[in-house]
């Protein structure tokens, strides 16, 4: 049989599996699928990178709900209100700048929602998830920018029709739709018919240089596994909707990390294969760029810093460097800047070690917009140790795997209708691989053997 043939057949079987539902079980054919590959090349277990990227949307919810405890509490105003430290973890949350806690939790503490309830979605998975179902819906490994501006329009709710929502049971309805800064501006570009990377240049949007991006396109690094060079290619307009410059070089390292996560050494302890990843990611960043030395100046006071638990040390050292002295050609303005919290990312990536639950720990603590670093670390670290491994690190047998995409995000299938929220972290992880196999096949001139059940990538 002729290679295209092979393929096609492939295809049409997994648009079946992502177009079933949760409960379907498919069967595949164990046809081998080849391509031209040549050694050398990464081996990579199909089943295992499934039970991998169930851990990255758990870890990235426990993260994200946890982090948005402490959102913006602390922006960089310690002699009026002290940054957080380990002191005070378990203590009452403060109000964050607007004046507001939040209303699933009121003490620092890590966030759980167990089986029976859904994880809400929120502006750190929602996105992403978007971006998903559009891989799936258009049959593509690489999505254009009519294709992006169509997804956001359809699924993203703009300020004028989004539903009321109420923060707190005894607090106002008011209209929200869940987009900030710069991918607020992005959705409004878009509904006056731009199509990215427009929607990112600065004439038009004078928000390019918020963290929106980083939030929003991590995915795309464990979509494209081990290569990272396809992983920017597949991420190149998502990045290009809402950032550009520094932002978008801050959002490249983020997606060249989580795509070598798959070719990490496991031999390696856990804080060694961190320290590799941010190493190699740092190659991404210019280096006459601010994120560039601002990753040079954290890393070195984390080496140089003989107490590895006084990481407040390195955070009131970005805080006086970058936010007082605004050293190395940053210039703060904003505490939804991407450099700002990229600074602040890397002190919790850093310091935690590769130690999940030390890192959200830290990285709630840390300040500025909190939730945003913690979710990017709890998604790559949950990934690189699996739904079990996130269980074991927290303690938890009873979490729940059910996700609610449209308590912000509109239009999307039911796929649990006996169930709160409409799909499953199981059911994203197996359509995840679907995903990736075209992306092996039309992006790596890779090889999926679905008898052995593994990638062949090539190696670059």
């Amino acid at each position: 049989m002729s290679l295209t043939k092979l393929t096609l057949m492939l295809f049409s079987t997994l648009f079946l599996t992502a177009c079933s539902d949760d409960k379907t079980q498919v069967e595949i054919s164990s046809a081998e699928v080849k391509s031209t590959v040549k050694a050398p090349s990464y081996v990579i277990s199909r089943s295992a990178y499934q039970q991998q990227i169930y851990g990255f949307w758990l870890g990235q919810n426990i993260a994200n709900w946890t982090g948005l405890i402490t959102e913006m509490d602390k922006v960089g105003t310690p002699e009026t209100m002290p940054f957080y430290t380990d002191e005070d973890w378990g203590s009452k949350d403060l109000p964050a700048i607007w004046g507001e806690g939040v209303p699933h939790a009121d003490t620092i503490d890590f966030f759980f929602v167990n089986k029976g309830q859904p994880w809400g979605a929120d502006d750190d998975t929602d996105i992403e998830y978007m971006y998903y179902h559009l891989l799936e819906q258009h049959k593509t490994s690489i999505l254009s920018a009519e294709q992006i501006r169509e997804g956001w329009l359809t699924h993203i709710y703009s300020e004028t029709d989004a539903p009321l929502f109420k923060k707190f049971p005894d607090s106002k309805p008011m209209v929200e739709n869940f987009l900030w800064e710069s991918n607020q501006q992005a959705r409004i570009l878009m509904a006056q018919g731009m199509l990215p990377p427009a929607t990112s240049e600065p004439k038009n949007n004078n928000k390019y240089m918020m963290i929106d991006a980083q939030l929003t396109t991590e995915i795309f690094g464990l979509l494209a596994p081990a290569r990272p060079d396809i992983a920017l290619k597949i991420a190149h307009l998502p990045i290009r909707t809402s950032a550009k410059d520094e932002a978008q070089w801050i959002s490249e390292f983020y997606v060249v990390m989580h795509s070598l996560a798959s070719s990490v050494d496991k031999s390696l302890s856990l804080q060694q294969q961190t320290m590799w990843l941010a190493t190699q990611a740092r190659k991404q960043l210019p280096d006459e760029t601010y994120p560039a030395k601002m990753f040079d100046y954290i890393k070195q006071s984390y080496s140089k810093n003989p107490d590895k638990n006084n990481w407040e040390k390195t955070r009131d050292e970005v805080y006086q460097r970058y936010q007082i002295e605004q050293a190395d050609g940053y210039l703060y303005k904003d505490p939804f800047e991407a450099g700002i919290n990229f600074a602040a990312s890397m002190v919790s990536w850093f310091y935690g070690e590769g130690d999940i639950v030390r890192t959200i720990q830290i990285g709630s603590l840390t300040g500025w917009d909190s939730d945003n670093p913690t979710a990017t670390w709890g998604g790559l670290l949950g990934f690189m140790i699996g739904k079990s491994g996130v269980e074991s690190a927290f303690k938890q047998d009873n979490l729940s795997d059910t996700y609610w995409i449209h308590r912000t995000r509109r239009g999307f299938p039911d796929r649990t209708p006996e169930q709160e929220g409409e799909d499953t972290f199981k059911g994203m992880a197996k359509r995840g691989i679907t995903i990736i196999d075209r992306i092996v096949l039309e992006q790596m001139a890779g090889q999926v053997d679905l008898e052995k059940n593994i990638w062949l990538i090539p190696k670059v």
